[in-house]
């Protein structure tokens, strides 16, 4: 094979190999639905467990998502937004709360 591609080089032909293109992941946000009955402290609560999130920031995300309907909690790529938003409302079912994430492109 090497011989080859000596060979071709002499004559000034070389093929090069392509590397496909790739492109990166698409992104998906999970968002946090507000609803009247999920305490805030759970919401909080949340945040901090599934999301990483210190207090403050799980804080005036909670507020945001209060006053404003629905906030986004972080974005991943797809799997990783679904499995989040699984584990959420998993855990808001087993904890008795009606809180509510859903994934969504971004």
């Amino acid at each position: 094979m090497s011989q080859e591609r000596d060979a071709a080089q002499e004559r000034g032909t070389v093929a090069e190999v392509a590397r496909p293109e790739t492109q990166p992941p698409s992104r998906y946000a999970v968002l946090m639905l507000n609803d009247d009955f999920t305490p805030m402290d759970f919401v909080v609560e949340v945040l901090t467990r599934f999301f990483a999130m210190d207090l403050e920031k799980a804080t005036q995300i909670m507020l945001h998502v209060h006053t404003r309907g629905q906030a986004v909690c972080g974005v991943y790529t797809r799997d990783v937004a679904e499995s989040k938003v699984g584990q959420v409302n998993e855990y808001a079912r087993v904890e008795q709360h009606p809180l509510l994430c859903r994934v969504e492109k971004a």
